[in-house]
């Protein structure tokens, strides 16, 4: 029998192929299954178009069997199988799709889904097997047919008897090695595992042997063997919504081991456009512990009609929503060749835009009808959207801005920057706001006491993140963000203070040059009410920025706020203060250092020198 070469360059191609194109050695039970289920799809589709051609669903399967001793997976399947001719054209010239061929020649059908297009998926085989045998008869044909190749050098074509219409595939393994243990893929929970991985909703059964024990009367056990399908065939998100209960998305999203906890929210999206596609999205309720760690991954699960393409699409969610979990399946898609990258083009924009868009819609609704769920999702992943809006420059806060939530000075509660504008007083100009460790804590602060007093709402940041974001907002519906802490709050004073005197001038003067290179400058204070001293910062970085950029790793030397020590002129502190001043050089040092320690314990800043701050103290007692 005459060795025939492959064509197309055989050997650099196969070579290329089997080494470079496919990452997984897995990837070939996946490649092979899905050119089975066309085998099975071509045989389908004749029985729709020619009414001489009975169509029993029960006698549509693949089937796996391994056998250990002679080291060979076979994958058999029951469709339409191939002539002499089309095993040449179809296994004879490498990257000839027969399935691409079979869509370009037919108009599609219902319920027909041609998996294949590349023609290089069977190849993948010889990733894992020394010799490929395929044997093959035509439905229609009392003829079979049997190719073999060992690879790159070339294949044999011979007439095979006693073969049923359809097709198999015999893999012979290649012998382990130290590194790579190819019968692996003969033991049976493998087979299953890579099944239900790839091929779970592929649409016939899977069928293969698997060995049981039972027990005997004298209580001991015998072995038997008995025909299992490893696939669950119909996909949930196939199915219509009216079929499904929430127990049902529930199950699938812990079968799936999206997460242990129950689903906040299911989302069952079927489009048809310009790209179609079916997407099952979930929000969990509980972060996961790695959840912001730098090994996690976010994205869906891709497949293309039931079979699974990538285990985590990340270019289908943006990372502010990277809490969603689920998954898209679309026939649309283009694909390599090998089916495991996807080109980046339209069709995955497209998809990912209104995926995106769908979910800030979900959360948009939760936010309005289910508010009491959104503020514990908010809790959990509150810090993701709040990421989104300053991350890639701002470019995604308009998306994220009205799903904010901060806890509200007035209210008590949780409030949109929507909800807070609609209740901002006519002549407030700006959304006041305090950063800080607790809300305990920023109900005491001293820098709010003059916009408490003109009765206005403050926002209260207890998230790092917080400012972050709002400074990349810097303004919502026209109103812009202002910390309680800026240098100019923007209130006109109900009540008079007289103007410093020039006495008053060079005591600020003094306190500044004894804080030289802590602060900018000291100042009288038109804030504070009742406490003697706080921090003001002047610029675009806050005292609260300052302290959370000093807390990321290799972060020491960022730079710092420029703080302004404001001193209440109302309080007997700053008589004190003017009398030193006057009369006593020391004491005034003193009363200085101290009153910016106190300032910089008020604002949960570290005291630099604590040993000066505690001799200081005791001094002035």
């Amino acid at each position: 029998m005459a060795k025939k070469m492959f064509k197309a360059e055989s050997k650099r191609l196969l070579d290329l192929m089997v080494n470079s194109i496919y990452t997984h050695k897995e990837i070939f039970l996946r490649e092979l299954i899905s050119n089975a289920s066309d085998a099975l799809d071509k045989l389908y589709y004749l029985s729709l178009t020619d009414e001489s051609v009975s169509f029993n669903r029960e006698d549509f399967f693949i089937r796996i069997d391994a056998d250990k001793e002679a080291r060979t997976l076979t994958i058999t399947d029951t469709g339409i199988g191939m002539t002499r001719e089309e095993l040449e054209q179809n296994l004879g010239t490498i990257a000839r799709s027969g399935s691409l061929s079979f869509k370009d020649e037919n108009e599609p059908k219902e319920g027909v889904e041609i998996i294949g297009q590349f023609g290089v998926g069977f190849y993948s085989a010889f990733m894992v097997a020394e010799s490929v045998t395929v044997r093959s008869r035509a439905f229609n044909s009392d003829e079979g047919f049997e190719w073999l190749s060992s690879g790159s050098d070339g294949y044999t074509v011979a007439p095979r008897g006693g073969l049923s219409p359809g097709t198999q595939v015999i893999l012979t393994l290649k012998a382990d090695t130290e590194d790579e243990k190819y019968g692996e893929f003969l033991d049976e929970y493998r087979i299953r595992g890579i099944v239900k991985k790839y091929s779970d909703f592929i649409k016939y059964p899977i069928k293969t042997e698997v060995t049981k024990r039972r027990p005997k009367e004298d209580k001991e056990y015998e072995s038997y063997t008995e025909t299992e399908t490893l696939n669950s065939m119909v996909p949930i998100w196939r199915k219509n919504k009216n079929e499904l209960s929430q127990e049902d998305y529930e199950r699938f999203y812990q079968d799936k081991h999206y997460g242990y906890d129950k689903p906040m929210k299911t989302v069952h999206m079927n489009v048809d456009g310009a790209v179609s596609y079916t997407a099952l999205l979930y929000i969990p309720s509980d972060r996961p512990m790695d959840f912001y760690a730098r090994e996690y991954e976010k994205g869906l699960e891709l497949y293309t009609s039931g079979v699974l393409i990538m285990r985590k699409c990340a270019d289908l969610l943006p990372d502010h929503f990277s809490f969603v979990q689920g998954l898209v399946d679309s026939a649309d898609l283009s694909l390599n060749i090998s089916r495991e990258l996807l080109q980046h083009d339209r069709q995955l924009k497209i998809m990912a835009k209104r995926i995106a868009e769908k979910i800030k819609s979900e959360l948009l609704s939760m936010l309005g009808n289910d508010r009491e769920n959104y503020e514990k999702f908010f809790e959990q992943f509150g810090r993701q959207l709040k990421y989104g809006v300053y991350s890639d420059w701002g470019m995604h806060k308009e998306t994220l801005q009205d799903l904010l939530i901060f806890y509200s000075s007035s209210e008590k509660k949780q409030a949109t920057l929507g909800e807070y504008v609609s209740r901002m007083k006519e002549e407030q100009k700006y959304i006041y706001y305090a950063a800080g460790q607790s809300v305990e804590a920023l109900a005491k602060l001293p820098q709010a006491e003059a916009v408490v007093a003109k009765g206005y709402e403050i926002l209260y940041f207890t998230d790092e993140l917080d400012e972050f974001a709002v400074r990349t907002l810097t303004s919502y519906k026209e109103k812009e963000f202002k910390s309680v802490s800026d240098g100019d709050l923007g209130i006109e004073q109900d009540d008079e203070k007289p103007e410093s005197d020039d006495t008053d001038n060079e005591l600020f003067a003094a306190v500044a040059k004894e804080l030289d290179g802590k602060i900018k400058e000291a100042r009288a204070s038109e804030r504070l009410k009742t406490h003697p001293v706080c921090l003001a910062s002047d610029g675009m970085l806050s005292i609260g920025m300052e302290k959370t950029l000093h807390t990321m790793p290799g972060q020491e030397n960022a730079p710092k706020a420029q703080k302004i020590l404001e001193i209440n002129r109302g309080h007997p502190v700053f008589a004190a203060l003017k009398a030193a001043h006057k009369d006593d050089v020391g004491r005034f040092a003193r009363l200085s250092r101290v009153l910016y320690c106190q300032a910089l314990l008020i604002e949960g800043l570290p005291i630099e020198d604590s040993v000066e701050y505690t001799n200081d103290v005791c001094g002035l007692i």
